[in-house]
């Protein structure tokens, strides 16, 4: 089949190497521009061009798709079949939507409807799911909203983070894609609308996304710290400086501590929560610090009883 494929992260390698692997014809690999990253701030390729490059693929970099003459142009004299999206990052316009006759066909990890945007991965593990899956889907011009061709299932472990999750979901959903193309081809697969009225969001995380809030169960907050990996993670404040909470889990015991007030037992640092739980801390990062035991915290800062995470001015000062 003849295809184009848009992607940029890491998460779209799988589907393209699947695609390719699988004969399919792809045309032409869009992915965004080269960024600058790293301490030094050169500029590197996306995942997806990196690997595009190495199956010797063609590849476009437009700065912007949707009045992009030229791109237009170039997109139309490939008469692809299809145009496979994962992970992109820009708006499809319509114009590119009514060019392809399969459509433009979305890998999007979740079980649509259920988080809709751009970091469903995160958003899902943050809110304690157990299960979530991939899902193909024709796009249209809403966020997500496009007909469901399939849908598979994966498992959501106790001690998954969104960068052992993401891998898999990666993997299971370029076959998911493969099987998409066949069934579209053979008329297998019948589209079917989404329930808007079961959709939730997954937004585009922010820094303050990983602020802890004590008033939040230990479950809830582990929930959190699992799903904002690597970025924003879970920070809150000791004594007016910043802290990362690294790794951390729920406590079976029964709290007698204020949210946000510490204790200190054996090698742990336990930390009250909302609905009289406990958060069992057992790694931490002071701001301007290397990582620390909660032990080494409680030899070097030797907190005192009542003292608080999370306060706006720590009662040590």
């Amino acid at each position: 089949m003849d295809l184009v494929f848009c992607g940029t992260p890491q998460f779209a390698v799988p589907t393209l190497e699947a695609l390719a692997a699988a004969e399919h014809n792809i045309r032409l690999v869009v992915t965004q521009p080269d960024r600058p990253r790293g301490r030094g701030m050169e500029l590197a390729a996306s995942p997806v061009k990196q690997a595009a490059l190495a199956l010797g693929l063609e590849v476009t970099q437009p700065e912007r798709i949707k009045a992009n003459g030229d791109f237009r142009a170039k997109l139309e004299s490939r008469s692809p079949k299809a145009v496979i999206v994962v992970g992109y990052g820009r708006i499809i316009p319509q114009w590119m939507i009514d060019l392809p006759p399969l459509g433009n066909i979305n890998l999007h990890a979740s079980l649509l409807p259920k988080y809709r945007g751009a970091a469903p991965i995160q958003w899902a593990i943050a809110n304690g799911e157990k299960v979530t899956g991939n899902t193909t889907m024709r796009i249209n011009a809403g966020l997500d909203t496009g007909d469901i061709l399939l849908q598979q299932e994966t498992y959501i472990a106790d001690d998954d983070t969104a960068l052992t999750l993401g891998p898999r979901l990666a993997a299971t959903g370029a076959q998911l894609m493969l099987k998409t193309l066949q069934g579209l081809e053979n008329g297998a697969i019948q589209p079917r609308k989404q329930d808007d009225a079961q959709s939730s969001l997954a937004p585009v995380l922010k820094k303050e996304d990983g602020r802890i809030d004590f008033a939040r169960t230990a479950t809830q907050i582990c929930d959190r710290l699992r799903g904002f990996q690597p970025w924003p993670g879970a920070f809150t404040t000791f004594r007016g400086k910043a802290v990362a909470i690294i790794n951390a889990k729920s406590s079976a015991n029964i709290a007698h501590l204020a949210p946000g007030e510490i204790a200190l037992a054996d090698d742990l640092l336990l930390v009250g929560c909302g609905e009289n739980t406990l958060l069992e801390v057992s790694t931490l990062q002071l701001e301007g610090k290397k990582r620390m035991s909660a032990q080494d915290f409680a030899n070097g800062y030797k907190p005192r009883t009542g003292e608080r995470l999370g306060a706006a001015t720590g009662t040590g000062n």
